[in-house]
């Protein structure tokens, strides 16, 4: 039988994954003590995988597809096929940058400063690339954690830092000089696998079902009756992604209407319906909306 090797992230993002695989279908289950979750598909095969050594993995044909940062495929210089971003609207898997971080007390204003200057990071190839671009001499060291503790303790003069809103930095006592990259969660796979006519399909029936669970991310749908002559006011007032569903009922003169809407739309649109004349209003939850 034929089994499509899937790379899951292995820690920060490995939580939100399963949650994701779970709305598209997929039961993932994890053993503290195993590098291999069991899942419900016996036409997969999933291993963990930390999401910086996720893009070598691919490329070389260990596994068939996985998921893992942009900044990852940067770092590694990996030649995989990026096949879709996995982005929450609700910003679940959230982009997020990597910038140059130094005491808010530093005089160190812009990266210019940093010339003769020691940078400590994780991302450490695509940081030397970065600062080599920039033609300035600085010395970039690996960092094995405890980052934003080696600039403030005075070990580095400054730090290339993962960050989202920034607020931790601020929080740390430190302040951002300037942004080296974003990055976003994204399905890549092999080359050679996505050449395989069955393993290429049965990546696109994954992605369409994960695509789908994104896309139903919170997001409602909502049914409701109403008079015909009513109609008309109703749905003005119903946002929808693209039409809203309305069929005949069997009582004479009224109809039902079906819509998709934003979750956080429901609590101000419901009273306003019911004030409009609609009745017999239902919400319902979704776990995918193909588009």
């Amino acid at each position: 039988m034929k089994v499509l090797k899937l790379g899951i992230p292995k820690g920060s993002l490995q939580e939100k994954t399963i949650e994701l695989f779970q709305m598209a279908g997929f039961n993932i289950y994890i053993s503290p003590r195993s590098y291999f979750p069991a899942i419900d598909d016996s036409e997969i095969k999933v291993v963990l995988v930390r999401a910086q050594e996720m893009s070598r993995y691919v490329e070389e044909g260990i596994l068939d597809c996985g998921i893992t940062g942009e900044d990852w495929i940067l770092e590694n210089n990996s030649d995989v096929i990026r096949l879709a971003e996995l982005l929450y609207a609700k910003r679940t898997l959230r982009p997020v940058r990597w910038v140059v971080a130094v005491r808010d007390d530093s005089k160190i204003k812009n990266i210019k400063d940093l010339k003769g200057k020691r940078i400590a990071t994780e991302l450490l190839n695509y940081t030397k690339k970065f600062f080599k671009n920039k033609k300035i001499d600085a010395e970039v060291e690996f960092s094995w954690g405890a980052t934003e503790v080696k600039v403030r303790s005075g070990l580095v003069d400054a730090i290339v830092e993962l960050t989202e809103t920034g607020e931790s930095l601020r929080t740390a006592g430190l302040k951002e000089i300037a942004t080296l990259c974003e990055s976003t969660t994204k399905f890549i796979a092999n080359k050679t696998s996505y050449k395989d006519r069955w393993k290429n399909k049965k990546m696109e029936h994954l992605l369409l079902l994960l695509k789908g669970a994104l896309e139903a991310r919170g997001k409602v749908g909502l049914k409701l009756n109403l008079r015909e002559k009513d109609l008309k006011k109703i749905l003005k007032l119903l946002p929808a992604l693209k039409k809203p569903t309305v069929s005949s009922l069997t009582v004479k003169d009224w109809v039902a209407c079906e819509v998709i809407i934003e979750e956080s739309q429901v609590r101000n649109l419901v009273p306003l319906l019911k004030e409009a004349g609609a009745q017999g209003i239902i919400e319902y939850p979704l776990n995918k909306v193909i588009p």
